[in-house]
C-alpha cells in the first residue's frame, strides 16, 4: 500500500527556517516526480516545489525562488523542503505528492500535510 508520510512542521518566527521531510514506502519511489503542495486557510491547494526523478531538475513558484530547496534521496526514499526566511505568508499546511513519471494520472499519491505557521 503506497503511502507518504510528511514530518517537519511547526511554529516559527519570521526569518526563521523549517526543514520539511516526506517517507515514501509501498512504491517504486525512484519512478516518482516529488512535489510539495502547500493550501492556506481560505485558499486554493498550491504547487511549491517539484524534484523531478532522478533529482536533477528543480522547480519552485515565484514565491518561494531563493528560500525554498527541493531535495530527494531515493536510497532512502525520502523527499525535503528546506524552507528559510520564512514569512507570514508561508503558513499553511504542506503536503507532499509523487506523480508516477509514465502515468501520473493513474498513480498519484498524497501525504496527510504537516502544518508550518509563521508567526511572532
Amino acid at each position: 500500500q503506497a503511502q507518504l508520510m510528511e514530518s517537519g512542521g511547526g511554529l516559527v518566527q519570521p526569518g526563521g527556517s523549517l526543514r520539511l521531510s516526506c517517507a515514501a514506502s509501498g512504491f517504486t519511489f525512484s519512478l516518482y516526480t516529488m512535489n510539495w503542495y502547500r493550501q492556506a486557510p481560505g485558499k486554493e491547494r498550491e504547487l511549491v516545489a517539484t524534484i523531478t526523478t532522478s533529482g536533477g531538475s528543480t522547480n519552485y513558484a515565484d514565491s518561494v525562488k531563493g528560500r525554498f530547496a527541493v531535495s530527494r534521496d531515493n536510497a532512502k526514499n525520502t523527499a525535503n523542503l528546506q524552507m528559510v526566511s520564512l514569512k507570514p505568508e508561508d503558513t499553511a499546511v504542506y503536503y507532499c505528492n509523487a506523480r508516477h513519471k509514465v502515468y501520473p494520472d493513474r498513480y498519484t499519491y498524497w501525504g496527510q500535510g504537516t502544518q508550518v505557521t509563521v508567526s511572532s
